[in-house]
């Protein structure tokens, strides 16, 4: 009897698919995903096992063969035909094609297998992947399918078709990044493309390159676009441009006037809500504007009325409330106690009900909607203009006749005599003013007050004069900034602690706490501040007392400020810019920018400048210290 054969290393045998098992000593230890053993599954069905598997021989304790092999390198091969298997598409002993390696070390070769491997050039990957769509009429879904790869880089590279052959060809020897070639794709036009590629500078990155082709259009992530929403834009005729990096709310929106038409058209379907609310006039604007309601007086919400039995249960949650927060400073905080609190909170919340304003003056006054910081709908609310106060009142008096003015003490004097007895009276009451610093810090609180909430009404004997600087004439948009917002959002929460008519303030104002004092004066103080240079106007000593009062408060404008073309960069000349980068960034950086176009520059600036917490000397303090004794 003739003794068979044993193979040869590095000859072709199959093996069935049964005696074939995953070797210990493959260096891949994760396992591979569903997705990749489907992709490979659907490859080998489509175009056969185009390599085969390497495998040795299974060995006992005894060192003699069992009859099953070891797959040394194919182990996705091997699960992709065990899912054809029991998907019935082929016998679980399907013979399978392998090459047979006792010479070399498996784990040797398996790690050479998976490291030693160069991928497919992008490109050569866009071609072969067109062929098969073009020619073939194979969807990306299918390609994907057949060559292990997802559906989303197969439309990333077919989309590459979008892109000049002339720029492809700069890629393909390495002159250009993949990130480069797929922001082109933001246009089909190869002319433009090619005459941006040819007109950038220094900075030739992805991003310069979107800038360039998207100039005049509006980003996707501005407030405009995030209010509008881009199904909106798009059914009312918009086009949204995209790269391949961009996902499905990202791009560019290349009609801006289309745009702010549709955003006026939405934020009047807003107001059509405030005025159903009451109120005489709705105002509807882009931008928000503080000056527009200068000359106006501002009325606030007031909180309802809460029965006694509904006071009985505030009480008892606000006490609980107090109770496990007390506990929860101590203690690590719990889900549970978490839980609670905001329990606790939305039930005083309902309890207390929401603030309303008085009838009459929703009747007179109005309100403005425009459009927030953040991209949402902004809405002031309780504006009364001058002309609109008298039937305010007699609304309040529920239209009755006016009491007659009382009649002033000593209007029967002769004038001259009148002033000489109440300028004794002053000095009486100015000495003892001086002797109640408490009463006079009141009587200044009063003053600031009056005119900050009460516009228009000189109610206080302090020859105070209070007025509230608006700097929205100076930098458009500054009133919807965080800093704006901050200052709206104080004062309306200042102002709910306010009578409504100011003849009731000094009253309402002798009851309040230092603290809440404090804090009145705090905001009208600053709203009287300005240290806004303005065109032909020199240092003077007012400027020299913001920065002292800058230094004072630790002022810290890298903290709420940083260049951009908008704001600094597009506004200075281009010697400006290059010493802006030589102080914030490097000399290498502002030597690398120095011939590019001032457009170009701002932006590229804008983007090397950021975080750097560079600032332009008129915003740098004078001094690095605050004097001794100031505390932070």
């Amino acid at each position: 009897m003739t003794k068979k054969t044993q193979p040869k290393s590095g000859s072709e045998i199959f093996v069935p698919l049964n005696m074939l098992k995953k070797s210990p000593r493959n260096v891949r230890k994760t396992n591979h995903t569903p997705a990749e053993i489907e992709g490979l599954a659907a490859s080998i069905a489509a175009n056969g096992m185009l390599q085969n598997l390497v495998v040795e021989p299974e060995r006992d304790g005894n060192g003699k063969e069992t009859g099953r092999y070891f797959v040394t390198i194919g182990e996705g091969r091997r699960l992709a035909q065990l899912l054809r298997a029991k998907r019935k598409q082929i016998r679980k002993d399907e013979p399978i094609r392998c090459v047979l390696d006792t010479e070399h070390d498996a784990h040797e070769i398996s790690l050479a297998e998976n490291v030693i491997r160069s991928p497919m050039h992008p490109a050569d990957e866009f071609e072969a992947f067109a062929l098969l769509h073009t020619e073939k009429g194979m969807a990306a879904d299918d390609i994907a399918a057949r060559f292990e790869v997802t559906p989303a880089v197969v439309r990333q590279r077919l989309k590459l078709a979008a892109v000049s052959p002339a720029l492809m060809a700069v890629y393909r020897e390495g002159g250009m990044s993949l990130e480069q070639v797929m922001a082109f794709t933001l246009t089909d036009d190869h002319a433009r493309q090619q005459e941006v590629w040819q007109g950038l500078g220094w900075d030739k990155g992805a991003e310069a390159i979107r800038r360039a082709l998207t100039e005049g259009q509006v980003d996707a992530n501005d407030r405009r676009a995030r209010f509008v929403g881009a199904e909106a834009y798009v059914e009312a005729g918009g086009v949204i441009t995209r790269d391949l990096f961009a996902d499905e709310n990202g791009g560019y929106f290349a009609d801006p006037a289309l745009l702010d038409r549709l955003v006026l058209a939405k934020l009047e379907q807003e107001a059509q809500a405030v005025r159903a609310e009451g109120w005489a006039w709705v105002l509807v604007t882009p931008e928000f504007d503080f000056r527009a309601t200068s000359a106006m007086r501002r009325v606030y919400p007031t909180e309802p009325d809460i029965p006694a039995k509904a006071q009985r249960k505030l009480e008892k949650l606000a006490a609980e409330y107090d109770e496990l927060a007390a506990v929860a400073e101590n203690e690590e905080m719990t889900e549970a106690m978490q839980t609670r609190l905001d329990q606790l909170e939305t039930e005083m919340e309902a309890l207390k009900g929401q603030p309303v304003y008085d009838p009459a003056d929703m009747a007179a006054g109005g309100a403005l909607v425009s459009l927030g910081y953040e991209g949402g709908v902004r809405v002031e609310r309780g504006f009364i203009c001058k002309e609109d106060e008298a039937p305010v009142a007699q609304r309040r008096e529920g239209g009755s006749e006016a009491e007659p003015e009382a009649v002033e003490p000593g209007s029967a004097l002769p004038d001259r005599l009148l002033a000489q007895l109440t300028a004794q009276r002053t000095a009486a009451l100015r000495e003892a003013v001086a002797q109640r610093p408490d009463i006079a810090f009141i009587a200044v609180v009063h003053a600031f007050v009056a005119s900050t909430f009460y516009f228009g009404n000189r109610v206080s004997c302090l020859d105070v004069t209070v007025r509230t600087v608006y700097l929205s004439g100076h930098a458009a948009g500054i009133d919807e900034s965080p800093q704006g917002r901050a200052c709206s959002d104080r004062q309306a929460e200042l102002a709910k602690a306010l009578p409504t008519d100011v003849q009731d303030l000094w009253d309402t104002l002798l009851g309040f706490t230092q603290e809440q004092l404090m804090r009145l004066l705090a905001h009208c103080t600053a709203l009287t501040l300005d240290a806004v240079v303005r065109p032909g106007a020199g240092s003077s000593s007012t400027l020299k007392h913001a920065e002292a009062l800058s230094q004072a408060v630790s002022l810290d404008m890298a903290a709420h400020w940083q260049p951009t073309a908008a704001n600094y960069l597009g506004q200075v000349t281009k010697a400006v810019i290059v010493e802006a980068l030589r102080e914030g960034v490097s000399e290498e950086a502002a030597a690398q920018l120095a011939e590019l176009k001032k457009p170009a520059m701002a932006e590229a600036a804008e983007r090397l400048l950021t975080d750097k917490c560079w600032l332009p000397e008129v915003l740098r303090p004078l001094y690095p210290a605050k004097p001794e004794g100031l505390a932070a």
